[in-house]
């Protein structure tokens, strides 16, 4: 029983600590664009990039700024090399491109600036029609994204 207790506590621990995104797809965003426009952040990350686990971990620590995405963004969680889902963007088709045991997502080459292979974590940031008001490759500190964020909304 003593077992099964301490089991449950570390199981429970970490929902307490941390906030949660809440994460759609990029059909999902379309579909709420309809009724609710709102400005929408993309991430691209991959599972093997220690930077990305980093900072998804900072961003969901910090309850203000994950308040303030919830209900101000729609936000888009998006592994460029695990997705291999057809996805429909801005009116376009994008597919997973394989390459031998691995592959990247055409639309993970689209929205980087770098075509061969984007640098992770991609941080991309749209008004709500869908327009690139932001970009930034590499590690978006909680406070530098809090910051950028904030100055969206008064756009």
């Amino acid at each position: 029983m003593k077992l099964v207790t301490i089991f449950l506590f570390l199981m429970f621990v970490p929902c307490l600590c941390l906030s949660q995104i809440k994460t759609g797809t990029f059909y999902d965003v379309e579909i709420g664009q309809k009724d609710t426009p709102k400005p929408i952040i993309i991430h691209l990350y991959t599972d093997w990039c220690a930077v990305c686990k980093i900072e998804s971990f900072q961003l969901n620590k910090d309850k203000d700024l994950v308040k303030m995405i919830n209900n101000n963004f729609y936000f888009i969680n998006f592994e460029a090399e695990k997705t291999k889902d057809t996805i429909h963007f801005q009116g376009k088709e994008f597919s997973y491109l394989p390459n031998g045991n691995s592959g990247i997502h055409e639309l993970a080459l689209a929205l980087s600036k770098n075509k061969k292979q984007p640098v992770y974590p991609l941080w991309i940031i749209l008004d709500s029609n869908q327009k690139l008001i932001y970009y930034h490759e590499g590690e978006f500190k909680p406070e530098k994204m809090n910051q950028k964020l904030e100055e969206i909304l008064k756009l």
